[in-house]
């Protein structure tokens, strides 16, 4: 069995490669790509739990669930990332079997619906900043927003719909993920951050109106895992400070120190890589070797040391 264990966290928007063909078959065109890579990964020896991003989609079944609403019931917040941990699951799954399989490789890969712990009284609560769901013009933006829709300027990209996103506390299955992963199953968790949910006053499991940051709940299950490594998948080869302008500086690696310099002078924008970085910072300050951020199709070669950005103690 693989003793090397690496959490691999895929964006969401890195399943949509062309926003303006955000389509089911663009995406599994997306997702298998991705999977190849994942997939060499494993022939290199590492053992791999994956974790998903889910922005979009959320967002694409949201407006679908309001344009429909005439006809049939609004889906809940919750729902909808319960539907997306499946679909996303299964298109992963699927994907990465036939990508094993074409190297001799016959793994299980199972993907585990995940709720992840909030606290009700979380700030995040009353200041929603998480996009979710494509980008619009300005001028969609504001019209969306007369009905009742909360909206950003995400990062010099467009415009999107922004919802609550608290921070993660405890994975609820985490026993039942990690039992499989020690009986060498590939295990996909906490998509789209996991669902969120709160205790109630009873001391019941309520789903409640909130998306988790995917890189923050990864980060989580990777401490909590022990992970030897933890890999954040994005849109970007290597991180850069001065992102977009004359002075910009691309970055093979960055220790803890640095990272939260760079942080603290406002390098990177809230909403797309400001989270990747707090993600792979918390992962390594609370004792984690060495966290990776770099693309898909450099997955193999980042392991290697030969690309990517590196965070390091």
């Amino acid at each position: 069995m693989p003793t090397k264990l690496a959490a691999v966290a895929i964006g969401g928007n890195s399943l949509i490669l062309d926003p303006k063909h955000p389509d089911v078959t663009n995406q599994w065109d997306a997702v298998r790509v991705t999977c190849e890579h994942i997939a060499e990964m494993i022939a290199e020896g590492w053992n791999v739990i994956i974790t998903h991003g889910n922005g979009p989609q959320v967002g694409y079944i949201l407006r679908r669930s309001e344009l429909a609403a005439h006809e049939v019931h609004p889906v809940p917040l919750d729902i909808i990332v319960a539907d997306t941990q499946g679909s996303i699951g299964y298109m992963v799954q699927q994907s990465l079997d036939n990508a094993l399989r074409k190297r001799g490789i016959n793994r299980t890969i199972v993907t585990i619906v995940t709720q992840v712990r909030v606290d009700e009284s979380d700030p995040a609560f009353k200041n929603p900043n998480k996009p979710i769901g494509g980008f619009m013009t300005e001028e969609e933006a504001r019209r969306y927003e007369k009905e009742g829709w909360s909206v950003v300027e995400d990062a010099g990209r467009g415009w999107r719909r922004v919802v609550a996103s608290p921070k993660p506390l405890m994975i609820q299955e985490i026993n039942a993920i990690r039992a499989l992963i020690m009986s060498d199953y590939i295990v996909i968790s906490v998509g789209g951050g996991g669902i969120p949910v709160v205790r109630d006053e009873h001391g019941e499991l309520r789903g409640t109106y909130a998306v988790i940051d995917k890189d923050r709940a990864s980060s989580l299950i990777a401490q909590v895992l022990r992970a030897d490594l933890f890999i954040i998948s994005t849109g970007v080869e290597k991180v850069a400070i001065n992102f977009n302008k004359p002075d910009q500086q691309f970055l093979d690696q960055m220790t803890l120190h640095e990272a939260q310099k760079y942080m603290a002078e406002g390098h990177f924008a809230p909403g797309s890589m400001l989270p990747k970085i707090e993600a792979a910072v918390e992962f390594v300050k609370m004792g984690g070797p060495v966290a990776v951020i770099t693309d898909p199709p450099n997955l193999a070669r980042a392991l290697r040391g030969e690309t990517g950005t590196r965070i390091i103690p």
